[in-house]
């Protein structure tokens, strides 16, 4: 079997996201860079037909145009997406999409994700892109679009409006992580709204110049 090691490593991630309500039965994809000429993808309805339960066997090996090399799905109609980020950002090694809970209210409503938790600063912001079908060309082209301004800044995120989140990093278990990282400053961020409300919180009155720490 072709790169039997990530494919297994592909599939623990790919659960846990699941688990942990990072996506949901709607969807979600990973692709990894692999080699010169090869990814590793989540094959399409990987969520709604298997609850992302995936074996290795599952995992897709596909090259740049879609040709499926082994694995025992079909590729994703959104692998036009995962393309257009690797072709603008040379140093991707994995690409990650989902539905996370928490996030999903910032993408819905259209709204960039501040940063509450020094865990996220180092990806400079976290916008909503414009709406775009899913799987679509355009949606496609919007991220490419996005990610031509952001090619050398890795890791990079984006909220994708009413859809989901992009997150893209030199690793699978690092653009993971960062995945993490959002969602729960995106749960911080909703609840510092709620404590705003209440009159708890004040932002204006909060110390905000910090030393961050942007290697961690």
């Amino acid at each position: 079997m072709l790169y039997y090691e990530e494919r297994k490593d592909l599939c623990e991630v790919t659960k846990m996201m699941f688990d942990r309500f990072n996506t949901n039965a709607a969807g979600g994809n990973i692709s990894v860079k692999v080699s010169d000429k090869h990814f590793i993808m989540t094959p399409t309805l990987m969520s709604q037909a298997k609850f992302c339960r995936l074996t290795p066997e599952d995992i897709l090996v596909i090259d740049r145009e879609g040709n499926v090399y082994e694995g025992n799905g079909k590729v994703t109609r959104e692998f036009n997406m995962h393309c257009a980020v690797f072709d603008t950002i040379p140093e991707a090694g994995a690409v990650v999409h989902a539905h996370p809970k928490e996030s999903m209210v910032f993408a819905s409503l259209g709204l960039d994700l501040p940063h509450l938790t020094e865990a996220t600063r180092k990806l400079g912001e976290i916008k909503t892109l414009k709406f775009a079908p899913a799987t679509s060309v355009e949606l496609a082209e919007t991220v490419r679009s996005y990610m031509e301004t952001r090619k050398d800044t890795l890791p990079v995120a984006t909220l994708l409006r009413e859809h989901g989140i992009l997150v893209v990093d030199t690793t699978l278990r690092k653009a993971y992580d960062m995945l993490e990282r959002i969602e729960y400053n995106a749960y911080v961020n909703i609840h510092a709204k709620l404590f705003q409300a209440l009159g708890i919180y004040n932002p204006n009155s909060v110390e905000k110049e910090f030393a961050y720490n942007l290697e961690e």
